[in-house]
């Protein structure tokens, strides 16, 4: 049932747009809120929070003093303006449908949730075939992102409970500078009032609705990039150009930054800060040997050979259990009713500009269910122009699964973005733009006609706060570099959406491609028949129907690592002496987190998490339990952590952990 303010928000709305214009006398009279208030002044104050209500949710509303009494005052929406909130093509209209499609609704802030029935105002028809092609995204969706982006965007402090690295949460006071995307994650950049300093906060750790705190006062700075500012934290005097040796066709990461051909036994890194590149070889240490510096050789196999040591033997399997269960985190996700409103409005324009629509297509263009659809449709039944009696309410019909809608024509007008809605849009956009291949042209204008959006605002003038490509991949050193690396993504983001465009029966729809998994040494080669891209944060996938399997398979588009001719036999790796870690781990893993592992739990999505008395055994530590990760990124990870991470249990990960970690300290010890 729609709350009581939707319906009067909806009812002012027809009031004031069935008509040229009407005073404030007469709207307060017929809409039934205002005339039952308890008092001339409450009816003032609710009308005024109906009033910026209608105009954050996009429509043009004016007020007027009349010319003959300046007493009375007028009230209308503004039909001389086009009404053309952005002025798209065909298809930069479908890659932001499908960008707003990049955000769980039911997680993200208001903004993230409005776009997509924004855009649907607009009464655009969207390309099928290049919305059938277009990657779908998933970006990170947290409530608190809408307060964060307004802060940024009007130039306030904002307050909240955060849990840094130590695990304990505290009241923290910030002035956000830039709240972007970087490697999948959103992260807070800003003046933290508490330490007179700047910091980065990542927003998943987060615990409460951020709140104003007042006006920014700390200067902000003229240039800012995210990826930058998180790369210095693993800055460090000590800096040099690493020489590796690496199995054919793995450690794909490294050999990006290198420059190196996919079958290169050799690479260089450019200039590193050895914590960086320390974290960079530990993460791919199955599959490479570092040669030089000869210093950072033996740190290596120290860390190695400390992570061995620490899985050998058995695990203190009751410390979780003495452990004090932390609650999870209660930060409110129900919906606004400017979301609300701005969904009902949509359905009505939306089925208007079509004269008709089936309810299964309706329910699916605005990602919710057939029964919610029908209960927006009975809150469009009960309202009308108030002014004109009973018989001029919205007639909407759903009659035999097809949606009509008259008498609406108040609601038939597109919605403005805010500068708020437009950036959580283009973050949607940059989900998709390293899939985005053949269509990145259309990616890049629907980007500049947003950010046109945002740069409206004065407050935005100066830095941009929306997340770009740069902060959602890592930025490599050289142009060179770079080019290489984007010769082959393009390459097979070309033939992919080649073979997506074809007819599914057709020879063209088949490639046949090199691929080379985390889970295993060596490579397989398999025909595949792509049938979509997705994105999930930094990374992007393929699902395709492969032959080999005999069924549907996921890629990761940036381990196809070499397009092959038709024909090309399929075959599968060869057995290494690497140890194989395919699939999932079976049932649940708990793990010991010191404060610089906390990211795995968080990558992990952990299901539990405990946190061990301050003064107790294991003081500090964080317990994580997974449900069913899998095994080959969990392993890399806690090699990765550097020793920050400990296994507990199952005994066999425990193991395994041991071998690969033996492993890596020989290799590096010889």
């Amino acid at each position: 049932m729609a709350s009581k303010s939707v319906e009067r928000l909806l009812n002012v709305i027809m009031t004031i747009g069935s008509r040229r214009r009407i005073d404030r006398a007469k709207l307060f009279a017929v809409i039934p809120d205002y005339a039952e208030a308890v008092s001339a002044q409450a009816a003032e104050r609710m009308f005024e929070r109906d009033k910026a209500s209608i105009i954050e949710l996009g429509l043009p509303l004016v007020t007027e003093r009349d010319v003959l009494d300046e007493n009375t005052v007028h009230y209308r929406l503004d039909t001389a303006r086009s009404g053309a909130v952005l002025d798209l093509t065909t298809e930069e209209y479908t890659v932001l449908l499908a960008a707003s499609r990049a955000w769980d609704t039911a997680a993200a802030g208001g903004a993230a949730r409005r776009v997509r029935a924004k855009l649907l105002s607009l009464g655009h028809d969207a390309d099928p075939d290049l919305l059938r092609r277009t990657p779908r995204g998933a970006v990170e969706s947290l409530p608190v992102l809408t307060p964060l982006l307004q802060a940024v965007v009007t130039g306030h402090a904002v307050r909240f409970s955060y849990r840094g690295a130590q695990g304990v949460p505290a009241e923290r006071q910030v002035e956000p500078w830039v709240v972007g995307v970087h490697d999948g994650h959103w992260y807070v950049h800003g003046w933290d009032r508490d330490r007179s300093a700047p910091r980065v906060f990542r927003a998943s750790r987060i615990e409460s609705f951020p709140a104003e705190a007042g006006l920014a006062a700390e200067p902000r700075p003229e240039h800012m990039d995210l990826a930058d500012v998180l790369d210095r934290m693993l800055d460090s005097d000590d800096r040099e150009s690493a020489v590796l040796r690496a199995a054919p066709y793995k450690a794909l990461s490294l050999r990006d930054r290198a420059g190196a051909s996919m079958e290169a036994e050799s690479l260089r890194l450019p200039v590193l800060p050895r914590p960086a590149a320390r974290r960079l070889l530990l993460s791919d240490i199955r599959w490479v040997q570092l040669e030089e510096p000869a210093s950072w050789r033996e740190e290596l196999a120290e860390v190695l050979t400390t992570i061995a040591e620490q899985h050998e033997g058995e695990a203190d399997l009751e410390a979780p259990a003495r452990a004090t269960t932390r609650p999870a985190a209660r930060i409110r996700v129900s919906p606004q009713s400017g979301d609300h409103l701005s969904r009902l409005i949509s359905v009505a324009s939306y089925v208007m500009s079509r004269e008709e629509v089936q309810l299964a297509e309706l329910a699916d263009a605005l990602g919710i269910t057939e029964k919610q659809l029908v209960t927006d449709l009975q809150v469009l039944f009960v309202c009308g122009d108030m002014g004109a009696g009973w018989e001029d309410l919205i007639e909407a019909e759903w009659e035999h699964g097809t949606v009509r809608v008259r008498n609406a024509e108040p609601l038939r007008r597109a919605l403005d973005l805010s500068a708020v809605e437009a950036t959580a849009l283009l973050a949607g956009l940059a989900a998709l733009e390293p899939a985005a291949g053949q269509t990145a042209e259309v990616v890049e204008s629907a980007r500049e006609k947003l950010q046109a959006v945002v740069a409206g605002s004065a407050a935005q003038a100066a830095t941009p706060v929306v997340p770009t490509r740069t902060e959602i991949s890592e930025a490599t050193t050289a142009d060179e570099i770079a080019a290489r690396t984007a010769d082959r993504a393009d390459q097979v983001l070309s033939a992919v959406h080649a073979a997506l465009r074809a007819d599914p029966e057709a020879e063209e729809s088949h490639l046949t491609i090199r691929y080379s998994s985390a889970d295993r040494p060596g490579t397989s080669v398999r025909r595949i028949r792509p049938l979509r891209i997705e994105t999930v944060g930094a990374r992007s996938y393929l699902l395709a129907h492969c032959d080999l399997a005999e069924g549907e398979r996921r890629f990761r588009l940036d381990r196809i690592v070499e397009l092959l001719p038709p024909g090309t036999s399929m075959s599968r790796p060869e057995p290494g002496v690497e140890p194989v870690l395919a699939g999932r781990v079976d049932g649940e893993v708990w793990l010991r987190l010191a404060p610089a592992g906390h990211w795995i739990a968080e990558s992990f999505d952990a299901v539990e998490l405990r946190d061990a008395a301050e003064d107790g055994d294991g003081a500090g530590a964080t317990y994580a339990r997974l449900e069913e990760p899998l095994l080959a990124p969990l392993v890399d990870a806690v090699l990765e952590s550097a020793g920050a991470a400990e296994v507990l249990s199952p005994s066999e990960l425990r193991d395994t952990i041991v071998t690969v970690a033996r492993g890596g300290a020989v290799r590096h010890s010889q």
